[in-house]
């Protein structure tokens, strides 16, 4: 099994910036293509960024391309997502996601096989 652990949520204006960071522990070995996903309050859960392995690839939603950028550090099991210029409809419970077979990006959300418990950012206006 995997476990994921988000962290670098909180409270931010807009226009401000935030990083998030997951952590995957347990059998590693097996994770491969990771992906960050927001669910604002009454919403959908939908794909934000992802990310290929070992890293070379990655994907943006159109409404955060040029502001927002996923990388991964493989050696410390960690994916993060650095967040600029946020806007208060970004306001989310933010989730990290791995997936355990698929080295290419994934965009569908039913294709991961592990999910963190979801780190808040608030932005204010």
């Amino acid at each position: 099994q995997v476990q994921l652990v988000e962290s670098g949520g909180g409270l931010v204006q807009a226009g401000g910036s935030l990083r998030l960071s997951c952590a995957a522990s347990g059998r590693t070995c097996t994770v491969y293509a990771m992906g960050w996903f927001l669910q604002a309050p009454g919403q959908e859960r939908e794909l934000v960024a992802g990310i290929s392995w070992p890293g070379k690839k990655t994907y943006y939603a159109d409404s955060v391309k040029g502001r927002f950028t996923i990388s991964r550090k493989n050696a410390k099991n960690t994916v993060y997502l650095q967040m600029n210029s946020l806007k208060p409809e970004e306001t989310a419970v933010y989730y990290c996601a791995a997936d355990g077979t698929i080295a290419t990006i994934v965009l569908d959300e039913n294709e991961y096989d592990y999910w963190g418990q979801g780190t808040q950012v608030t932005v204010s206006s």
